[in-house]
């Protein structure tokens, strides 16, 4: 049995067979109607979701499974003080799989160490969010043909943002990898993202302003200022509209750059943004359905 934890838990060649099957998936979606057939997924979502949770049982639908859980702690017996170590020992003999989200750093981890089902992290705190890494590489992929010597640019909440974070550490693999990290000095990346990047010898830059990078990048990877994340809601009002990406900014990019973003977007990247053929964040978004339904069907051992 196989959990999902981190990024980095897939060795680049099982990411290659696991974004070829995510491919074959995208070309022949009848194929793998009923690959799942009477298996179902459980997700437990301790905090809100919208993206995660719904592409996570639209990927267990598309593949003929059925899907069970909760949106909400307060909707689960957690409201009732059940440990996520309890919770995971019943969930594991409901379904045969489970996708859960924690606000609590490490909180998927431990309820893998005690579930007899595979677990899949769909997001920890400001730690890790390997499903949505996952989602990133094979959109890049998808729409670029490789996953090496790109320069790309992490714009917005590099502080909190553990889609930052996982993006990061996966793409430190992969050789000629150039980041540029763009934020104000109170939302800078970790130190010890840039300790890592100095010990591996992969280069980076750390600036304010956006324009003065915009013509150098291969991929603008775009962040919200996450409300949630901050304890001060006057730091939040000062800093959430820090970055604006609009037409003027897009006019000095490369005609071939790509903007992605996670999503949701609040009023970072401006709506007219959104007929430029860069801007790829809705595909984003359908590509996280097929990499789920590759992800499920690996960990459930129906991979061929």
């Amino acid at each position: 049995m196989r959990h999902l934890m981190n990024p980095l838990d897939f060795s680049v060649e099982e990411l290659d067979r696991l974004f070829d099957l995510a491919n074959k998936i995208e070309k022949n979606p009848a194929e793998y109607a009923h690959v799942c057939d009477g298996k179902i997924l459980a997700t437990c979502f301790y905090e809100p979701s919208t993206r995660t949770r719904l592409s996570f049982e639209s990927a267990m639908t598309k593949l003929g499974g059925r899907v069970i859980g909760f949106a909400d702690a307060n909707s689960s017996s957690a409201a009732k003080g059940e440990s996520v170590s309890d919770t995971i020992r019943v969930i594991s003999c409901y379904a045969d799989i489970c996708a859960m989200r924690h606000p609590k750093e490490g909180a998927p981890m431990v309820a893998s160490e005690k579930s007899r089902i595979p677990v899949i992290n769909a997001g920890d705190g400001g730690h890790y969010h390997p499903t949505q890494t996952l989602t990133d590489l094979l959109t890049i992929r998808s729409l670029k043909g490789h996953l090496d010597g790109f320069t790309i640019g992490l714009c917005g909440d590099l502080k909190f943002g553990r889609t930052v974070h996982s993006l990061i550490n996966a793409l430190v693999r992969y050789p000629g990898t150039k980041f540029i990290f763009i934020s104000p000095e109170e939302l800078k990346v970790p130190d010890y993202i840039t300790e890592m990047l100095r010990e591996k010898n992969v280069p980076y830059e750390e600036v304010i302003r956006l324009e003065n990078v915009m013509p150098q990048l291969d991929m603008l990877y775009m962040t919200r200022v996450q409300k949630e994340r901050f304890f001060n809601e006057e730091d939040y009002v000062r800093l959430k509209d820090f970055y604006v990406l609009d037409t003027a900014k897009m006019e000095l990019a490369r005609e071939d750059m790509l903007v992605l973003h996670p999503l949701p977007r609040v009023n970072e990247i401006s709506v007219e943004v959104d007929d430029d053929p860069r801007a790829a964040y809705f595909r984003q978004a359908q590509y996280g359905v097929y990499v789920r339904m590759a992800l499920i069907m690996t960990l459930l051992g129906l991979a061929s």
